[in-house]
């Protein structure tokens, strides 16, 4: 194993699992926002803008965001011009600080 501690590799393959559920996370939230751009141009059934909201803050921030930047999609809604950015500042304190908490041992319950 050489000079590397168990803790170590542990760390390092549980921040790897977690960003890549994190990147397949804001993939399908990119996707869902292209799906309802599509779908309003058709006229047919729409993703709520509450679920989609819900979706970013479930650590999708960055494709909420994204999608929205690349489809136009939601651009005129005050609720996601401001909402998205701050969806992605809440998500990166929600990691930070439970990567803090986790990497010192601090338990919640």
């Amino acid at each position: 194993m050489g000079d590397r501690s168990i803790r170590q590799e542990e760390t390092e393959m549980g921040v790897g699992i977690f960003l890549g559920a994190c990147f397949l996370w804001n993939s399908y939230v990119f996707v869902a926002m292209g799906r309802d751009k599509r779908r309003a141009k058709l006229n047919r059934w729409r993703i709520s803008e509450a679920r989609l909201l819900f979706m970013g803050a479930m650590l999708g921030g960055v494709g909420l965001y994204a999608g929205m930047k690349y489809f136009h999609h939601k651009t005129t809604r005050l609720k996601f011009t401001i909402g998205a950015p701050l969806l992605i500042l809440v998500n990166l304190i929600l990691v930070g600080a439970f990567y803090y908490l986790w990497y010192f041992g601090i338990k919640l319950y």
